[in-house]
C-alpha cells in the first residue's frame, strides 16, 4: 500500500518504474500542482501519465529532471485546460478557511498572488493485481453456467464513465480492462462453439465519474477507453445531448470511427458547415453474422427534450412515419432477427419508453420475425416479454451489470443461420418466451455482477490465466487516467455509510440529511449575507450515488454530484411564502438534471447495492463457486419471475425518495426569520418563481457566492471542514 500525502504541493510518492512497473525503494519529493488549480503560472503546469512529466524532481534538496510518457503526454491538465469541470482550488481552500479557519491554508510556489493548493491530501492507492488499485474483488460468485444458444448478446447500457469499476463494492470491483478480457474470451468461446455473439451498448457514457468528466471537455480520457471494447451494435444516450461540445465529439470523432455499427435512428446533429441536420450516426443496420443470421437493427433514444440545440430528437411516433424506415421495413432483402435497442426503458409497460411505438411498426409489417430489444436509462435491470418470439433486457447501470441473452431456434427453414443447432457441453435454452408459445424459439436470460469472479468463471479460466495484453494493458491506462488526473486524492473520511434509497428519507443513514443537507447548509453560503437566513433547495435527482464509508476522494466528488448546476437565489423573500416551496415542490413535476422523470418505478428489490462484504475468500486453482456466504446485492424480480440474477444476493431495501430537499441555515435561535434567502439550482429556478407567484420574477434572481458555483463544489470543502478523523489511515467499510 502506498499513501500519497501532498503539502505545499510538495509530496511523498512511491517511485515505480513506468515500463516494468517495479517499486524503487524509499521516496523522493516531487513538486506537482492539483489538476484543480486554475491559476498556475505555466512553469507549475504538469501532468501525470504512465510516467512523471517534465518538472523538477527533488530529491534530498537535489533537482533531476524528469520527461513525459506514456498514453497520455498529450493530455495535460494545467491553467489552460482546467475550464469549468471544477472550480479552483484556491477557491475551494477560500471557502474551507471561511469554514473552519485559515491556518489549515498554505500558498503555493513562492508568489504571494500565487494560488492556494490542496493541502494534506492522501491519496488512496491500495496496490493488488489487475483490476484497479484500491478495487476488492467479490467475495461469492456466479450460480452456474450460463446458457449459449444459436445466438447470443451481452449487453451494456448507462456506464457514465465507470470505467474504473467500483473501488469500494466488492460485487463490481472489475474494470473496463478486465471486460476487455472478458468480451475477447467469451468471443473466442463463441467461435469455438460455432454460434455467434453480439455485443450490444445502449448509451449514456458521460456524466457519473471524474474519469469522464473531470476533463476540460467529457469522455477526453474515457471515452478511448470504451472505445477498446469491440461492440457490433452501439447507441447514443440523452447524456451525449445536453452539452454541444459533447455531442459533436459523438458526432464527429465516434460516429465516424464506429460506422454503422452506430444506429442512432431518431437523434440528428446540425452540422456546423452546413447548418443542416444530419443524423449522428446510422438511421439503421443491415448485416449478417458469422452464422449467417441477417439482422436489422433500429437504436431509438426515448423522446427526449432536455437537449442543447446543437441536437435534434425526433419523436419515435413521428420516425416510424419516415420514409427511410418504411424502406427498411420493406427491404427486398431477408430479415431473420430484428434488433431494436437503444436508451429507452426495456418494458413496454413504461409510460416513459417508446421502443413499444417502434415495436408495433415492426409488428405491422413483420407479424412474426423474432425481435429481440436491449433497453437502458431507467437503471434498473429488467427483462420484458413483448410476444411469443419477442424479448428485451436491461443491464442496469455504472459498470454493475451485463445482461446475457441467449436464443434459439433457428434453421434452414426460417433462417440463413449455418452454424451449431445446439452447443456443446454447456446448458441451450430451453424457455419459450410465454406459457405454451407455438414459436420454435427458446431463449435464457441472466444478469451478470461486474467483478473477476464472474468473469474468469464464465470464461473457465483460472485467476492466474484470465487476463490477456489487451485487457492488462486498458487497466493500465485506466490506472495512468486516474493518476493524471488526481482522482485517488482524499479529502476526507466518511465515518459512516450513507445510501440514497435503502434508508428512508429521515434516517440518519439516509444520504441527504446524512450529508448533502449538512453540506449544502454549511458550506453554501454567499459570505456578504452569511448573516441572513436562508432556505437551500435542490431537486434530490441531482445526487446520483452512495457515500460508503471510508475515504472521500476527488473521484467521488463527481460520482456523488455529476452536474453542473449553478446555486441561484432571490433576496428576502418573506418567509411565508418561502416555508411552502419545499411542499409545493414535492407535489408537483419533480425534475432531474438527468431528465429520468420517465423512469419506471423500479421491479428490482435493490436499484442501489450497498458496499458491504465480509472479506476476501481464497481461490483455489479455477473457478471455484463456493456459496457460504450470500453478499448484499441485486435481487430482480422480471416478466420471468426471481432466477435471472446470476449470483444470489441478500436484498437490499428500496425506499423512494421525494422529488426535492430543503436545507435551512441562519435560522434565529428562537422563532422564524421575517425573511429568508431562497438558495436554488438553476435548474429549477422556473418552478421556484411559478410558486412565488406574483411580484417574484427572473429579474430578481441572481447568482448565489458566484456564477460559477455549482452543485459540484460543496462536497469537497465539506469533506475537508468535517471528516478529517483518522484520514491518514482510514477503513473503508469491511475491508
Amino acid at each position: 500500500m502506498c499513501w500519497h500525502r501532498g503539502g505545499d504541493y510538495s509530496m511523498q510518492f512511491c517511485v515505480f518504474n513506468a515500463n516494468a512497473r517495479l517499486s524503487v525503494s524509499g521516496f523522493v519529493q516531487i513538486h506537482v500542482p492539483h489538476p484543480g488549480v486554475a491559476r498556475l503560472r505555466q512553469s507549475q503546469a504538469c501532468s501525470i501519465g504512465e510516467a512523471l512529466t517534465s518538472e523538477s524532481l527533488y530529491n534530498n534538496g537535489q533537482a533531476a529532471p524528469w520527461q513525459v510518457s506514456g498514453p497520455f503526454a498529450d493530455h495535460t491538465i494545467g491553467k489552460e485546460n482546467v475550464g469549468q469541470k471544477m472550480k479552483s482550488t484556491c477557491f475551494l481552500n477560500g471557502l474551507i478557511a471561511a469554514v473552519i479557519g485559515p491556518s489549515l491554508i498554505a500558498a503555493c510556489g513562492h508568489d504571494q498572488d500565487s494560488c492556494y493548493g490542496p493541502q494534506n491530501n492522501v491519496e488512496y492507492v491500495r496496490q493488488v493485481k489487475r483490476m484497479q488499485p484500491g478495487a476488492p474483488n467479490a467475495t461469492y460468485g456466479p450460480k452456474g453456467p450460463l446458457e449459449w444458444g444459436q445466438i447470443n448478446f451481452m449487453h451494456t447500457t448507462d456506464t457514465h464513465g465507470w470505467l474504473e469499476g467500483h473501488l469500494k463494492q466488492p460485487n463490481y470491483g472489475a474494470d473496463w480492462g478486465d471486460f476487455v478480457t472478458f468480451t475477447r474470451r467469451m468471443k473466442q468461446t463463441a467461435g469455438n462453439m460455432g454460434v455467434d455473439l453480439l455485443l450490444v451498448d445502449t448509451g449514456d457514457l458521460h456524466d457519473g465519474t471524474g474519469l469522464s468528466d473531470a476533463t476540460p471537455e467529457d469522455g477526453v480520457l474515457s471515452m478511448p477507453i470504451f472505445d477498446e471494447v469491440a461492440f457490433d451494435l452501439l447507441t447514443i444516450g440523452n447524456h451525449e445531448l445536453y452539452v454541444s461540445e459533447v455531442a459533436y465529439q459523438m458526432f464527429n470523432t465516434w460516429a465516424r470511427k464506429w460506422g454503422d455499427r452506430y444506429v442512432t435512428s431518431n437523434v440528428q446533429i446540425r452540422n456546423p458547415a452546413t447548418g443542416a441536420f444530419e443524423y449522428v450516426g446510422a438511421t439503421h443496420r443491415y448485416f449478417t453474422t458469422d452464422k449467417g443470421l441477417r439482422v436489422m437493427a433500429f437504436g431509438v433514444l426515448f423522446d427526449f427534450t432536455g437537449n442543447s440545440n446543437a441536437s435534434r430528437v425526433i419523436k419515435a411516433a413521428d420516425m416510424v412515419k419516415e420514409a427511410w424506415f418504411a424502406d427498411a421495413l420493406h427491404t427486398t432483402q431477408p430479415v431473420d432477427l430484428f434488433v431494436l435497442f437503444g436508451h429507452n426503458a426495456v418494458s413496454p409497460r413504461d409510460k416513459g419508453s417508446t421502443l413499444k411505438t417502434v415495436w408495433d411498426a415492426i409488428r405491422a409489417v413483420h407479424p412474426t420475425t423474432p425481435v429481440s430489444l436491449f433497453g437502458g436509462h431507467s437503471h434498473i435491470r429488467d427483462f420484458a416479454v413483448y410476444d411469443e418470439t419477442s424479448v428485451g433486457i436491461e443491464a442496469g447501470r455504472y459498470c454493475e451489470t451485463i445482461g446475457w441473452v441467449a436464443m434459439t431456434g433457428f434453421d434452414a427453414r426460417n433462417s440463413g443461420y449455418k452454424g451449431i443447432a445446439n452447443p456443446r457441453g454447456v446448458p441451450n435454452p430451453a424457455r419459450p418466451a410465454k406459457t405454451n408459445a407455438t414459436s420454435p424459439f427458446r431463449y435464457a436470460r441472466r444478469y451478470l455482477d461486474w467483478n473477476r469472479n464472474t468473469f474468469i468463471y464464465h470464461s473457465h479460466q483460472q485467476p492466474g490465466t484470465y487476463d490477456y495484453h489487451s485487457g492488462s494493458r486498458v487497466t493500465g491506462l485506466i490506472t495512468a487516467a486516474r493518476e493524471k488526473l488526481r482522482l485517488g486524492d482524499v479529502y476526507g473520511c466518511a465515518p459512516q455509510s450513507w445510501c440514497m434509497e435503502c434508508a428512508p428519507f429521515d434516517s440518519p443513514q439516509n444520504l441527504f440529511p446524512g450529508v448533502i443537507v449538512p453540506a449544502v447548509s454549511k458550506i453554501v453560503v454567499q459570505p456578504a449575507r452569511a448573516d441572513k437566513a436562508r432556505i437551500i433547495l435542490g431537486n434530490t435527482g441531482s445526487v446520483r450515488y452512495d457515500v460508503p464509508k471510508g475515504p472521500f476522494t476527488y473521484d467521488d466528488n463527481f460520482i456523488v454530484s455529476p452536474f453542473r448546476d449553478v446555486f441561484r437565489y432571490l433576496k428576502d423573500v418573506p418567509y411565508d411564502k418561502a416555508q411552502k416551496l419545499i411542499r409545493q415542490l414535492n407535489n408537483g413535476r419533480a425534475d432531474k438534471r438527468s431528465t429520468l422523470v420517465s423512469m419506471a418505478v423500479p421491479q428490482d428489490a435493490c436499484t442501489n447495492p450497498t458496499a458491504g462484504h465480509l472479506g476476501r475468500r481464497e481461490q483455489h486453482g479455477g473457478p471455484v463457486r463456493r456459496q457460504e456466504v450470500v453478499t448484499p446485492g441485486y435481487v430482480t424480480k422480471d416478466d420471468w419471475g426471481t432466477d435471472g440474477d446470476d449470483t444470489n444476493h441478500t436484498a437490499v431495501p428500496f425506499m423512494r425518495n421525494p422529488g426535492y430537499y430543503e436545507a435551512r441555515a441562519g435560522f434565529p435561535a428562537e422563532g422564524s426569520p421575517e425573511v429568508v434567502d431562497v438558495v436554488f439550482y438553476d435548474f429549477i429556478e422556473k418552478y421556484i418563481l411559478q410558486y412565488l407567484g406574483s411580484g417574484f420574477n427572473a429579474s430578481l434572481v441572481d447568482c448565489y457566492i458566484d456564477c460559477n458555483f455549482t452543485s459540484q463544489d460543496f462536497l469537497l470543502p465539506y469533506a475537508k471542514a468535517v471528516w478529517q478523523d483518522n484520514i491518514n489511515d482510514c477503513p473503508i467499510d469491511g475491508i
